[in-house]
Formats: structure tokens, sequence, C-alpha cells
């Protein structure tokens, strides 16, 4: 039996191949996904740390890793040659969030009832700084 010149057995898709984002993995690719990130120019458009934001929100414990990865990919480049400013920015940009996040857990949890202590005052001790007189 012959086969035809340039027909293939193989049953060919036209649906679009998904892009892979640069210092991404499958985990993380994943959350993405889940929240609506599927390339690069989607993490331009909002930035690394939104972007970042976005899945924590979702639910996904994502890191500083993430961040980075994310930075690279927004800079196109590997996370690793990221200049050591923009590292700096991340990072502290991640620790106040998660200074946040902690001070928003505190605020909300059930041993102390909602509202039972002010937001800056609690940011503050989470900063290691001392209370200003009202």
């Amino acid at each position: 039996m012959t086969r035809a010149i340039g027909k293939s057995n193989r049953s060919q898709s036209s649906a679009p191949v998904p892009e892979k984002i640069r210092n991404i993995g499958p985990k993380s690719a994943a959350w993405l996904k889940q929240v609506g990130i599927k390339t690069s120019a989607d993490i331009r458009a909002i930035g690394a740390f939104n972007v970042f934001l976005k899945v924590r929100k979702a639910g996904f414990k994502a890191s500083l890793s993430l961040i980075y990865g994310l930075a690279g990919a927004e800079d196109d480049c590997d996370w690793r040659e990221l200049p050591a400013e923009r590292k700096q920015d991340l990072m502290q940009q991640f620790d106040v969030f998660e200074i946040a996040a902690k001070a928003q857990r505190k605020i909300f949890s059930p041993r102390n009832g909602v509202g039972s202590g002010a937001v800056s005052s609690i940011l503050t001790q989470a900063l290691g700084a001392e209370s200003e007189p009202d």
C-alpha cells in the first residue's frame, strides 16, 4: 500500500500551541493560567508584581521566586540576570506585602474579632517601629 506524498497519518490540530513563558515552570504556569495570564505580553501589560498579587489572591502559595521569574519574563531575560537593584525592589515589595498580609490575618482572626485593632497600629508593630502618640 502506498501513501500519498504530503499526507500524514497524524491528526493535525488547528489549536495554537500555548506560549512557554520564560522562567516559568509547569506549576507556576498552571497558576498563571488560572488567573488569566497566558503570555509574556500579559505579564508586561500589568507588571510582574501585580501578576504575583493575582496569583496570591487566587489562593496559591506563590513566593519571591515566582516574582523573580515573572520579572525575568517581563524584562525578557533569565531571572538570574535581573539587576541587583531590580531584585532588591521586588524583595521590598514582597516584604511589604507579607507584612500587610500578616497584619490582615491578625486583625481578622477569630480570636481578635473583626476591628479589634487598628491596621496602622499592627503595621507599625510588624515593621518594628514604635507607635506615635495620637
